[in-house]
């Protein structure tokens, strides 16, 4: 079975109030029909439908303090309860002791192990690599165990040649932010097919999504909904492409598709904080893959080991 990992940055589930929730607020109509008519809020979990399942996962994992990027991305990508190892949640970026948890047994680096084809799909613009390269920029937990893991990251070269997506799956900040006039530039939809089509090539692929965490701290509300409904069509089209493909049927070549988060943070815009909120598992495939894939589902911990049976099925 294949594995596509949508990794949503600080996106929590939260109350059912538009008031303080980009996500009870914006227009989300891929979420709600895969939702059968819930929205993207606590009140909706757990969920099993016709071709979704929604669970609520504890991201604290039973240590004080609030949920942060480098730790919870860091139990994502191993199993491991580091907080509770190390006495500590701890981020945005990894430190020593977080960074030794992602040098061998992530899974990037099992999938190398095992003969598997594992991609970050992320494209970065020359100003990230020179950054990394005058030690002015850190590597955040999901690049980092993808460079130690011995796999390359996807470069300029690697977007405009179709092989990666942008950070904002469109390629819009490429032109916008960048300075990249020609960048390729797709709707949200084309970007989820397209999601789903580089995919296929993999046995596990993680797309990261940091905008979200960024929208969080600023408390920007109409920002946030604005991500939230681009999300939202790039969704529709990942279903609509899992659709054309057949992915309904089982086979070795059925995509599981999980969108998951580190921490609360953007489900409430009236603090800057994180949250303790619960994050959302939203895992879209047939029902028998989704309920092997869900089984035992509580905290952080639990994702890596079902993304791994999934990925050895």
């Amino acid at each position: 079975m294949q594995v596509l990992f949508i990794f949503l940055d600080g996106i929590g589930l939260g109350g059912n109030d538009p008031q303080v929730n980009p996500l009870a607020r914006a227009s989300m109509p891929h979420v709600r029909k895969l939702l059968e008519g819930w929205a993207l809020v606590n009140d909706s979990a757990p969920f099993d439908g016709e071709f979704a399942t929604l669970l609520a996962v504890d991201p604290s994992v039973g240590v004080e303090g609030l949920p942060q990027s480098a730790t919870g991305q860091a139990i994502l990508l191993t199993g491991r309860n580091i907080p509770r190892e190390l006495g500590y949640h701890y981020g945005p970026k990894p430190n020593p002791e977080v960074a030794a948890y992602l040098n061998g047994d992530t899974l990037f680096s099992r999938c190398v192990e095992a003969g598997k084809k594992a991609a970050l799909l992320n494209a970065y613009p020359p100003r990230y690599f020179h950054g990394i390269d005058s030690g002015k920029r850190l590597y955040s937990s999901i690049p980092l165990a993808v460079t130690k893991a011995g796999l390359p990251l996807f470069t300029e070269k690697d977007f405009y040649e179709g092989r990666a997506l942008s950070a904002d799956f469109t390629g819009e900040g490429w032109r916008t932010m960048l300075g990249f006039p020609d960048a390729p530039v797709m709707t949200p939809h084309e970007a989820g097919r397209k999601l789903v089509s580089l995919a296929a090539g993999y046995d596990f692929s993680l797309f990261e999504y940091w905008a979200s965490d960024y929208a969080g701290h600023k408390q920007d509300m109409d920002t946030a909904v604005k991500l939230m409904e681009a999300f939202d069509g790039v969704l529709g089209g990942v279903v609509e492409e899992m659709q054309a493909e057949g992915q309904r049927s089982k086979g070795e070549d059925e995509l599981l598709v999980l969108v998951t988060s580190d921490h609360g943070n953007m489900e409430d815009v009236s603090t800057r904080k994180h949250t303790a909120a619960p994050v959302p598992a939203l895992v879209i495939g047939s029902k028998p893959a989704r309920e092997e894939f869900t089984r035992g589902l509580r905290d952080l911990t639990h994702i890596a080991p079902a993304i791994w049976r999934a990925v050895m099925a």
